[in-house]
């Protein structure tokens, strides 16, 4: 996995839920606090869910294959979706059902000491294991807003990471409201309103990561800034005057697919043309490195046709519509 991947944020993350998960369930069996358990069934799935993550970036660096001429960049995609797959019925549920049970049948928790140690312990673990996928995403997010490297990013495991350490942050404040206030009032139903709560914000979560994988697995466009490089890079203006039609898609997230339909000269010979396309491969490869697959199709330039306005369908000679993103 490369180093946009995230992966010292991912071990970070690991090694934090894995010494929480069992911090978590000893406070549980001393306590009897059903927060505890559904937190650490939570901690537990997180853990498992990062190795999911490394497992898919060991896979995405496989060749590719005669029946995988593109390789293997999408398993990332893959292993991300099935987090959120994991996030939701692992996490989520079960910290839904054990909310349930909390609140028709309540009981007084026990030995608080040991679910508000181990809640603090944990507190400052997932924000150790925060900070560092924080600031991984800081080196490549740019300018882009919290929200738009979620959705934008290509490469799924630092929003996975983020999303979930953020969820694991609010649902161990929520486990300690809960477990403060069942032990101010002496009634256990508060317990099990906080693992209630617990669960609801692991779905929400979950819908997002999933809906945000979806969109990778359907395959998606360079991100505007790639795409202008791209046509930047493309046209020189003379032995390349225009694009007529490009499309561009991501085979995995440090690998990128363009596809145009460029216009040449009517008197250009087929040698030009093809020194023409391959100059105009190595101008694309050099603006944007993550361009490694590139197919370009030759066609006559008409100042007629390209008059009319950027149009995919149009004759030779129209330029290229603009990006939708």
């Amino acid at each position: 996995m490369s180093a946009s991947g995230g992966t010292k944020a991912i071990v970070a993350a690991l090694a934090a839920n894995l010494a929480i998960a069992v911090a978590k369930f000893v406070a549980f069996l001393f306590s009897g606090s059903s927060s505890m358990l559904a937190e650490s069934v939570h901690s537990l799935a997180d853990s498992g869910n990062q190795g999911l993550l490394l497992l898919g970036g060991k896979k995405a660096q496989r060749e590719a294959t005669p029946q995988h001429p593109f390789g293997y960049g999408r398993e990332r995609y893959i292993y991300a979706f099935l987090v959120s797959i994991v996030l939701f019925s692992v996490g989520g549920m079960f910290a839904i059902y054990e909310g349930y049970e909390k609140i028709k049948h309540p009981h007084e928790i026990t030995h608080w000491y040991w679910p508000v140690g181990v809640l603090v312990f944990a507190i400052i673990a997932e924000t150790f294991s925060f900070r560092t996928a924080i600031k991984e995403s800081n080196t490549i997010r740019g300018k882009q807003s919290w929200k738009e490297f979620v959705r934008h990013a290509k490469a799924p495991e630092l929003p996975v990471v983020l999303l979930e350490d953020l969820g694991a942050l609010v649902g161990l404040v929520l486990a300690l409201i809960g477990v403060g206030l069942a032990l101010g009032t002496g009634d256990g139903v508060w317990d099990g309103i906080g693992t209630l709560c617990i669960g609801i914000l692991l779905i929400a979560i979950a819908i997002v990561l999933a809906a945000e994988t979806k969109s990778l697995l359907l395959g998606e466009a360079a991100g505007v800034e790639d795409v202008r490089k791209i046509e930047a890079a493309l046209v020189d203006g003379d032995t390349v005057p225009a694009i007529i039609h490009m499309r561009t898609l991501h085979l995995g997230p440090e690998e990128l697919l363009v596809a145009a339909k460029i216009a040449v000269r009517h008197d250009e010979t087929a040698t030009e043309v093809a020194a023409a396309i391959n100059a105009a491969e190595s101008r694309i490869r050099e603006a944007v490195p993550i361009a490694r697959v590139i197919y370009l199709e030759p066609d006559i330039y008409s100042e007629t046709e390209a008059a009319k306005g950027p149009d995919p369908e149009a004759a030779p000679g129209g330029p290229t519509p603009t990006a939708e993103h």
